[in-house]
């Protein structure tokens, strides 16, 4: 059987360039952020989920006798992580049957006295409503921690998103467009909180030479081997051999490790982070303008719907087009047929987080939460990669298919 040759990421990642990598340059990569985003300070951090650890923690010390976080129940598995290793117990909100974000009655049903904070997730780009979670939170004095780790850029009336809740979060890892590797950001509108933030960082998250080396050496294979020529051998041949043994959670990359990192991201780093994000405005307005026709192409589907924000006066980004198919079975079948075709497939996430085997431990009593809506999310949603190198050829077999897929009795 012949086997296809996949360039296509599954996101659309910025791509380094040479001139990036140099040891020399500006290192103020938290100062340059900020201007960029348009916020008073930004602080860097290691990873998306240190910089959720370090806000956990600050807001804990503010409420010492809080400690439960609600989390939509689909969502990456990273974030069930961070909670508990902050000896914090999750709580799971299901869903809108209709809307990609949470239930406005199970979310307030969940506050209470006991709870810590509330994550709204912008997950794929897709801008969620965290005016609802800011007035289920306040109505019970608690906080909000906006999760931003998949749109760096968007913007909500105007003002980057991260600056509606309490704090937000961005996440620099592969993938989520500027990259260090791995890497994080947290913001505020507060300035005291933005002072608790940065006095918990430095209390808790020291230098460490061994993950700062590995993260270089890591990024310097990113630069490397993100490109089309490379991508199969560093993509594909993975990708493939995790569904030749059915693991679609390895597929998905779900199958993270047990520890989370927390250290300082060095200045190389930091250096390479400035010269990219000079790139990245245009980098998004570009992907902006090749996702738009195609979202409409792929909406004019019967059967497929095309995810949007829940929230109004939202402007998204796009690393990927999220599409909800119309059973199980046809996302299944298409998945099976075509996660590895060249066509920028992937799964957000393969489970709501009750469902891994893995993971599920760590819920506690809210593996109990009901999940009944996100669950169905869970089964029938599919990624199409917003990337430069899904040319429009490759664009319109993939129409082609899914065509074909939600036809199929």
């Amino acid at each position: 059987m012949k086997v296809t040759r996949v360039t296509v990421p599954p996101t659309a990642g910025l791509p380094l360039r040479f001139g990036d990598l140099m040891p020399w340059g500006d290192s103020n990569f938290e100062e340059v952020l900020a201007e960029w985003l348009g916020v008073p300070d930004a602080q860097v951090e290691c990873s998306g989920t240190s910089a959720l650890m370090v806000a956990l923690r600050m807001l804990r010390r503010k409420a010492p006798l809080r400690n439960q976080v609600i989390v939509p129940a689909y969502t990456c598995p990273l974030v069930v992580m961070a909670i508990s290793q902050c000896d914090m117990q999750v709580r799971l909100c299901d869903l809108h049957a209709d809307t990609f974000d949470f239930d406005p009655e199970v979310l307030r049903s969940l506050c209470n006295e006991s709870t810590l904070a509330v994550v709204p997730t912008h997950l794929g780009g897709r801008i969620a409503d965290v005016a609802l979670a800011m007035e289920c939170a306040r109505a019970v004095g608690a906080s909000v921690i906006e999760d931003a780790a998949q749109a760096l850029g968007a913007r909500v009336n105007g003002e980057s998103v991260g600056l509606q809740g309490d704090v937000g979060l961005f996440s620099l890892a592969v993938g989520k467009g500027l990259t260090t590797y791995e890497g994080g950001v947290l913001i505020s509108r507060d300035a005291d909180l933005r002072k608790r933030l940065r006095q918990v960082h430095d209390r808790t998250v020291g230098f460490s030479l061994g993950w700062e080396l590995l993260r270089s050496a890591e990024l310097l294979g990113y630069a490397a081997v993100y490109r089309p020529s490379t991508m199969d051998w560093a993509y594909g041949a993975p990708l493939r051999k995790s569904l030749a043994s059915d693991d679609w959670v390895g597929a998905a990359g779900d199958d993270f490790d047990a520890f989370i990192p927390e250290h300082t991201l060095g200045v190389w780093r930091q250096r390479v982070g400035v010269r990219a994000l000079k790139r990245l405005t245009a980098h998004l307005r570009q992907a902006e303008e090749r996702a738009l026709p195609r979202r409409a192409q792929l909406a004019a589907i019967p059967g497929i719907e095309v995810i949007g924000d829940a929230a109004t006066n939202a402007q998204g980004t796009w690393p990927v087009i999220l599409l909800r198919m119309p059973s199980r079975q046809s996302r299944d079948a298409l998945m099976r047929s075509h996660w590895a075709s060249n066509w920028g497939l992937s799964l957000p996430f393969v489970n709501v987080l009750p469902d891994y085997e893995r993971y599920a431990p760590l819920l506690g009593a809210a593996r109990n939460d009901r999940v009944v809506y996100a669950r169905d999310w869970a089964k029938r949603l599919v990624a199409v990669s917003n990337s430069e190198w899904l040319t429009d050829a490759l664009f319109a077999q993939l129409v082609a298919g899914l065509t074909d897929c939600v036809r199929a009795p």
